[in-house]
């Protein structure tokens, strides 16, 4: 019998996480559990501890600790808290893999930590490699690291280039739903609600990518993604609007052929494939039927009503920290926006004001993304201040 394969997943609380674990659970002679992370949901992380029984947790939440510890102390199960606790967990010689499920730019940090301590890397956490892609993937090749990706698009992408990684890829096409507005004019949107803005179409998925999916920035920064994961150019990555959420994407080769990758949506599986490459693993998730899609349609995105996927590609064209500090932006905004005091329209008005304030680092070490994440924060809590 092979080894099991000791896992951590950071943000094991948010949507990915609890999807992680039923995944982990369906398959306890493959998986080895030893790292659960979260935030500030404590009591979720101790019921997930206690059903678990990973060796450690980190609750970053500093003021929660001792809730957290007193309630596991009698399971035996090693409790930290912090930032940096996050970091040092992650480097366990139990840990083979570590799914980086974390919202936002707070991925970055650890994911950095695993890749120096030769961690395989199943990756959801998209603005790792939004913010700084150079600097992640040129760490991973020196490490001889490999990053599998989690999110539905870039894990169609992945699996669609099993056996082709010889052959160049002419262009990618990254689906999208639309979300919730998809077809709305600029009027239509200035009076959208937050509770419209939360129903997504297709998708369970937590507020921030909820909203991000609604503005469209959920594409742009996995456009972003799309350029250092698989090595390309800004102009080989095109984004088409697919509503029925059933082609997750699809890679076209030199000589015009394609290839998509289909299924219901359910992220359980591209989670799976992250974690078991180059296996597949036989599930019991639901099975798509043509019948009950007769047709599938697909249609261009509409750039200027929403300007969050134009300002993604202006980002990646202009290199450099633009990215970081448009990622860094929309995170406040978007915060902003579920605390109600912007408008929707209001995230990427803010998103591309930021952008065109901020200095622009062209080859940034770490602590150039450190520095204009801060700098692009602080300038939209002035703005949101005004």
């Amino acid at each position: 019998m092979q080894e099991k394969k000791g896992i951590a997943i950071l943000g094991s609380t948010g949507s990915i996480g609890t999807q992680a674990l039923e995944v982990l659970a369906a398959y306890p002679d493959y998986f080895d559990l030893q790292v659960l992370t979260a935030g500030k949901n404590a009591d979720l992380l101790i019921e997930q501890a206690l059903k678990f029984q990973p060796n450690s947790v980190v609750i970053t939440d500093e003021s929660q600790y001792q809730k957290v510890k007193d309630a596991l102390w009698a399971a035996d199960i090693h409790v930290y808290a912090g930032q940096d606790a996050l970091c040092q967990v992650v480097e366990s010689t139990e840990v083979h893999t570590v799914l980086t499920a974390l919202v936002g730019y707070a991925g970055l940090k650890p994911t950095i930590h695993a890749i120096n301590a030769g961690k395989t890397i199943a990756l959801a956490n998209k603005e790792t490699l939004v913010v700084a892609g150079e600097l992640i993937t040129n760490l991973a090749k020196e490490k001889a690291v490999n990053i599998y990706p989690v999110d539905s698009e870039h894990s169609a992408i992945f699996q669609c280039l099993v056996g082709e990684f010889h052959n160049p890829i002419e262009k990618i096409y990254l689906t999208a739903s639309g979300g919730p507005f998809r077809g709305f004019t600029h009027e239509q949107l200035q009076s959208v609600t937050l509770e419209q803005a939360l129903k997504h179409p297709n998708w369970s998925m937590g507020a921030k990518i909820t909203i991000d999916s609604a503005s469209l920035m959920n594409k742009g920064l996995e456009v972003i993604e799309a350029k250092w994961l698989f090595g390309l150019q800004p102009e080989q990555i095109d984004v088409i609007v697919h509503p029925q959420s059933i082609v997750h994407s699809l890679v076209q080769f030199e000589d015009g052929s394609m290839k998509a990758q289909m299924g219901l949506p359910d992220m359980k599986l591209p989670i799976q494939f992250a974690l078991t490459y180059p296996a597949r693993f036989q599930t019991d998730f639901p099975r798509f039927n043509f019948m009950d899609y007769p047709q599938l349609t697909f249609e261009q995105p509409d750039r200027k009503v929403f300007k969050n996927l134009d300002l993604a590609y202006q980002a990646m064209n202009a290199q450099g920290t633009a990215a970081c500090a448009l990622n860094a932006a929309n995170e406040e905004a978007v915060a902003a926006f579920l605390d109600r005091k912007i408008s929707f329209l209001e995230i990427g008005q803010l998103n591309e004001y930021c952008m065109q304030s901020i200095p622009n680092v062209l080859h940034p070490k770490y602590e150039d993304f450190v520095a204009t994440d801060a700098q692009a924060r602080a300038f939209v809590q002035a703005q949101l201040a005004k």
